[in-house]
């Protein structure tokens, strides 16, 4: 028989969060990963007292990261709480909430399962159908399980467990299915002498009666659009690429090389970028991202005016429709940045509400709380975290809305537009992204579009609103593995990678921005404290792993900057010559990633990792083709034995693989694995013969 510990529930735990001020404070807000960081999504009340401020939130048990922010401008941790380093040297407050029934220690076999560990939900990751295959995922808590299969149809399939975290474990399983007719299906758990079967109700001692149906005309999973797994991305910040036309310039423009402040123009524009299309073309790149180019008083331009204009520092509406159209001929799409969030407060409707007060006839494109309506600190309007010059718009409006689709489709149609960023996307209402959505996938099918999220993005890659989503989780495991404090954990690394990787349906996670920088964050090089090889080691990690890697301009050279606005330094092309090692390395894994389409689309598999002594292995696999990464973090050259065993299909005894990156041929042992030689602080990408792919660098 099978005892079941805690009753089934879906229901989130409530959570008392509390601060308890020094002094008094207009407002406390408190932010974490259940709310995606955002402000203002949960304000706290204050006491009678006027110093302890409470919330309460329903919240699902697990690790939760927060902060606490004071008067929308000073983030602190929770002074009576516990702390941990985000990766990139600053802490954020941590609660562990555990599922009921967790008190009792869990043990396979033993005859009792953990029920509120127990998750199926008939969507993305869960329930997904990629290339021909439908996998269907199982949530239970870690060594609580015997045996876990899923009856398809009445066929029984066994699942395989992949622990997520210290409280989750999931288990998978793949069956062909064109996507046509029902699927009927229920997960049987074995424990001790028991089976119990897991259906829509819960558990039952039942085989039929309580299964899941999947029926394939209503069932539509999310299709990003298949070419950008195939792509890697630059991002231009456009006043600081490159100064091609001196004619646009403000009359304050600063030095090229100055130190950059928040209000610098430094006269970057569209003349400069066409005039290095040659240089862009031959780092193999497929799409240029960037920051905003609309009409705006700011040189970053996050503040618009003028959505249907062209800033004229940056140049004209024609000049940069040519530009999209002279990229689109060497193979490169353009993603321009939407800010639909907030605009500036010169944007005519906010202008009109500015002069004409209560009689303006643009009052619903924003949200007034008071009058009269002027800037200045603490706002009589909403702002985005309360800036003044950034009124925050109310995109749900039908006049705003139409005006805001209306931009999007003119520079469809103006433009060779290839997709879309959306800025603070998590910040609007997902009726407006999902009316975005359709405006743009009727006037291109293929365009792409992904959203600013800085925590786990699944609400918004149902399929119905965004391709994808900047992958800043991606960036979090990457830097907590280079962390210059000491050796990164290479089983953390892994684990981390895959956490981030599970998070979404694979074509989604195929679709992934994976960044290791943005305009956003300090430099990859700065964060590495100087040190060359683990930028590049961040580099190769990005380049092999899953996803479309994006390189923010200037990192492929070796670039240095701090935090905002250090980090958006002008481009500095002395750098970009022959004999920049730095581009070079750059510039071959961006080759080696391009020329095997494993390394592009290929499914991620763990293969090896040792710990704290800095070394881990993965592979990518792909209709028969294998490529092999193993990456040493330690400060001394290692020799890393990588079983294949899981792979066998793939490789045969004695096969030999080369190094993509050194040339270096290995080949697998009798006992199936690969016994390679990784420098240190570096990486091998083994790609086997016959059928690897190893280019050239091209010239520029």
């Amino acid at each position: 028989m099978i005892a079941l510990l805690a009753p089934i529930v879906f229901a989130q735990h409530l959570q008392e969060f509390v601060f308890r001020a020094d002094k008094s404070y207009r407002s406390v807000n408190l932010v974490g990963t259940f709310n995606g960081w955002n402000k203002g999504a949960t304000p706290m009340k204050v006491d009678p007292d006027g110093r302890t401020w409470k919330v309460n939130i329903a919240i699902e048990p697990g690790e939760i990261q927060y902060k606490f922010v004071l008067d929308d401008e000073v983030w602190i941790t929770d002074p009576a709480g516990k702390s941990v380093d985000d990766g990139e040297g600053h802490q954020n407050s941590i609660l562990v909430i555990l599922p009921e029934g967790y008190d009792i220690p869990a043990r396979a076999g033993d005859g009792t399962i953990t029920l509120s560990a127990l998750r199926h939900l008939q969507q993305a990751p869960d329930l997904n159908l990629d290339r021909g295959k439908l996998t269907l995922a199982f949530r239970a808590r870690p060594n609580d399980v015997g045996r876990i299969s899923v009856l398809v149809n009445g066929k029984s399939i066994p699942m395989v467990g992949r622990q997520q975290s210290s409280l989750y474990s999931r288990y998978e399983a793949a069956v062909p299915w064109s996507g046509s007719g029902n699927l009927r299906y229920v997960f049987a758990l074995e424990d001790g002498s028991g089976t119990k079967f897991y259906g829509p109700s819960g558990l039952s001692d039942k085989e039929t009666g309580n299964d899941f149906v999947l029926d394939g005309r209503t069932y539509h999973p999310a299709s990003p659009p298949a070419w950008m797994e195939k792509t890697v991305i630059y991002q231009i910040f456009p006043d600081r690429f490159a100064n091609g036309d001196r004619t646009n310039d403000p009359p304050d423009v600063a030095p090229w090389d100055s130190k950059p402040k928040g209000s610098s123009f430094f006269g970057g524009d569209v003349a400069g970028i066409r005039q290095h299309l040659d240089y862009l073309s031959s780092l193999g790149i497929k799409a240029i991202y960037f920051n905003p180019i609309f009409k705006s008083p700011v040189s970053h331009r996050y503040e618009t005016s003028d959505y249907l204009q062209i800033d004229a520092r940056f140049g004209t509406n024609q000049e940069f429709c040519d530009l999209t159209r002279a990229m689109k001929a060497k193979g490169i799409g353009t993603i321009l940045d939407g800010v639909f969030n907030h605009s500036a407060t010169n944007l005519f409707a906010f202008a009109d509400i500015l002069s004409k007060q209560k009689d303006s006839k643009y009052l619903d494109w924003y949200t007034v709380k008071s009058f009269p309506v002027t800037v200045k600190e603490n706002p009589p309007y909403v702002a985005w975290w309360n800036y003044p010059s950034l009124p925050k718009i109310n995109v749900l409006n039908p006049d705003t809305t139409a005006y805001l689709l209306g931009a999007t489709e003119y520079w469809h149609r103006h433009a060779a537009i290839s997709g879309w960023r959306l800025d603070a996307a998590n910040e609007v209402p997902m009726e407006f992204w999902r009316k975005f959505r359709t405006t743009v996938k009727t006037l291109d099918p293929n365009a792409w579009i992904v959203g600013e999220e800085w925590g786990d993005a699944s609400a918004w890659l149902k399929g119905d609103q965004w391709d994808a989503s900047m992958n800043y989780p991606f960036r979090e495991v990457i830097l907590k593995f280079l962390s210059t404090s000491g050796n990164g954990n290479s089983a953390d690394l892994l684990f981390g990678l895959m956490r981030v990787y599970n998070m979404y349906a694979p074509q989604v996670s195929r679709n992934q921005m994976n960044i290791i920088g943005s305009h956003d964050t300090p430099r990859i090089l700065t964060l590495c404290g100087g040190d060359e090889r683990l930028a590049l080691l961040a580099a190769t990690i990005q380049m092999t792993w899953v996803g479309v890697p994006s390189i923010y301009y200037g990192d492929e050279i070796g670039m240095a900057g701090g935090a905002d606005p250090d980090d958006r330094r002008g481009m500095e092309w002395n750098r970009a010559t022959g004999s920049n090692e730095f581009l070079a390395r750059y510039r071959k894994l961006v080759a080696i990633r391009q020329a095997n389409p494993q390394l592009q689309s290929g499914d991620p598999v763990p293969l090896s990792a040792s710990g704290d002594q800095g070394t881990a292995a993965y592979a990518r696999v792909l209709d028969g083709r294998l490529a092999v990464v193993a990456v040493n973090r330690s400060d001394q050259s290692k020799t890393v034995d990588i079983s294949l065993a899981s792979q066998m299909s793939q490789v045969k005894p004695n096969q030999s693989f080369t190094d993509a990156l050194s040339g270096i041929a290995v080949r697998v042992g009798k006992d199936g694995f690969l016994r390679v030689p990784v420098p240190s602080k570096g990486a091998v990408i083994l790609l086997p013969h016959p059928g690897a792919f190893i280019p050239h660098s091209p010239e520029f």
